[in-house]
């Protein structure tokens, strides 16, 4: 681990990440990553003032990659379902993949000392999903109605599937089946 080439912060976060599973946040320690990673306790100081500077950075990281991720599957030429299917599948398949990264994201952003970065990583998931509706009513698929509005009721429903998704609380249900219920149910309210 070349350090001294400024690998040592994406380490950390990556470690964080790591150290989120299995010991959660009240867990993970500067130093203790210091520790795992093979540095002194003070190296992790030149990245991040205090373990709430790390856990702050951890959770733009993981908006960052979960709206990249929600984005990538975006085609604008589809129609509303088509869009609204494969970003439901996405914000599903991140959260069953990273449930403890994404309860962090949830978490901190409302931290009362939240980042103005936090919050813009934050808000660009927002964005995503309301330049959705947007479109969709454009198109004439989805009601009339604030925009805002529908995207976050709609995101909701769709947290709720993916978090008791990611915990294992959907019970003998297919992830498949979960899914396609949930675009089926969401597409449905949307186009009312």
């Amino acid at each position: 681990m070349a350090y001294h080439h400024g690998n040592l912060r994406t380490d950390l976060l990556a470690a964080a990440e790591k150290s989120l599973a299995t010991v959660g946040v009240d867990g993970i320690s500067l130093r203790s990553l210091a520790r795992d990673l093979g540095v002194s306790h003070a190296a992790p100081s030149h990245h991040f003032r205090d373990k709430q500077a790390l856990l702050d950075a951890l959770a733009v990281e993981g908006f960052t990659r979960l709206a990249d991720r929600v984005t990538s599957t975006d085609t604008p030429a589809n129609d509303f379902r088509a869009r609204l299917d494969a970003m439901v599948r996405a914000y599903v398949g991140f959260a069953v993949d990273h449930e403890p990264l994404l309860a962090l994201m949830l978490g901190t952003k409302h931290h009362p000392e939240a980042t103005e970065a936090l919050g813009a990583a934050a808000a660009r998931g927002v964005i995503v999903a309301v330049d959705l509706i947007v479109a969709g009513q454009a198109a004439g698929e989805v009601r009339d109605g604030d925009p805002y509005t529908l995207a976050i009721v709609a995101a909701a429903q769709v947290h709720g599937v993916a978090s008791m998704a990611a915990r294992g609380l959907i019970g003998d249900i297919p992830l498949d089946v979960a899914i396609d219920t949930t675009v089926d149910l969401v597409f449905r309210g949307l186009s009312g």
